[in-house]
């Protein structure tokens, strides 16, 4: 991704003169925007055709990473270290399939065994041993302090699985990600997909013809919908089913929120581009390789990962959120995140400019979104 090479090396102002141990500062703003080993090789010969690194500094810029991980080497104590090694239990590596159910099971089997506090705190920092960073280790982290907290366990039995070092580096790589969002990926939208020009077409849409992509992209905001749920999602009186979730998680009825407030329409609209794509009138957009329904909202410059955003900040809008922290509620809500999902979504924050119809960009109020699942 030379996009995102070439902003992070002008952000930093790095030159192939620099220091290894310089460029060493800036191994993880590499690897938290390039996501898989594709742009991660792009951005590999791009710093090293374009900007002239040597392979041993891209080596330290970006290095490799088999099967997408890293070896997470945190600052702990020696001690601490000698307790996680020589205890004998392995935990199985936290999957976004099992980590629930493998977390659970840990504190589970900690408070029946009555184990001590270095024991627990060795079964603890194993559990961080295969995050791919200090970001993910914290989460785990944490989520394992909730389910114990959960099963009674005491105040010292869950201060012993805080590991200070971990937050630090962990927090360092959320504002690093901040940083670089709110430089680089902020979300625009030209008047024609304001909140305003959104519900009027909503409002004006008649079920008994055959919807556009126009009508496509307005229901995918209503919803938050990601391409792939668009033929799952059900509403129901009980709630939202069908939504994507992990592998192996219940299809627990989430609150319906959205900037249409009125139920019975949301689910009209949703039926009437469901039955659409059912009889092939409409494609799926939520098909691999789909690349329509992009060159459709490429004329206003967006893609269709911002729609569910754009339908969260509207619908804090539309429910006159009181403050930001009720706002962050409702976009929650909208977004349909589990109130037990407690991995960090600091690879998903993203910005979004929030404006009225008719106010100039730079008048645009930021509304920061973490989409976690």
């Amino acid at each position: 991704m030379s996009a995102i090479t070439t902003k992070i090396v002008e952000k930093y102002k790095l030159t192939s003169k620099m220091d290894i141990s310089e460029l060493g500062q800036y191994t993880s703003e590499f690897l938290e925007n390039l996501t898989d080993d594709r742009k991660r090789n792009q951005a590999r010969r791009r710093l090293r055709d374009g900007f002239k690194f040597s392979s041993e500094q891209v080596s330290i810029l970006i290095p490799n990473q088999r099967s997408g991980k890293t070896k997470v080497k945190h600052e702990v104590p020696s001690s601490t270290l000698n307790i996680a090694t020589s205890d004998t239990y392995q935990i199985p590596d936290p999957t976004p399939q099992n980590s629930e159910k493998t977390i659970g099971e840990l504190a589970q089997r900690i408070l029946r065994g009555k184990l001590s506090v270095k024991d627990v705190r060795a079964k603890a920092y194993t559990l961080t041993l295969s995050a791919p960073n200090a970001n993910a280790s914290s989460s785990r982290l944490s989520r394992l302090r909730r389910e114990l907290k959960n099963l009674g366990a005491s105040f010292q039995i869950i201060e012993t699985t805080k590991f200070p070092e971990i937050t630090g580096e962990a927090n360092e790589i959320q504002r690093n990600r901040r940083k670089f969002v709110e430089a680089f990926e902020r979300i625009d939208y030209p008047d024609h997909f304001t909140l305003e020009s959104d519900k009027e077409r909503l409002d004006s849409y008649d079920v008994s013809t055959l919807p556009d992509l126009q009508a496509l992209a307005d229901i995918m905001i209503m919803l938050c919908i990601r391409p792939a749920e668009l033929t799952s999602l059900r509403i129901t009186d009980a709630g939202v089913i069908g939504y994507a979730k992990n592998r192996g998680q219940p299809d627990i009825p989430r609150k319906f929120r959205s900037m249409e407030k009125n139920q019975e329409r949301a689910k009209e609209l949703l039926t009437w581009i469901q039955r659409a794509i059912s009889s092939g009138r409409m494609g799926d957009p939520g098909k691999p390789g789909v690349k329509w329904f992009n060159k459709f909202l490429k004329d206003y410059d967006l893609i269709p990962k911002y729609l569910r955003k754009l339908g969260a900040v509207y619908g804090a809008v539309a429910h006159g959120a009181k403050n930001m922290a009720h706002a962050y509620t409702i976009a929650g809500e909208c977004l349909r995140h589990s109130s037990d999902n407690y991995t960090s979504p600091v690879q998903n924050y993203v910005v979004v400019n929030y404006r009225k119809r008719g106010v100039p960009y730079e008048q645009a109020r930021r509304f920061h979104i973490y989409d976690q699942d």
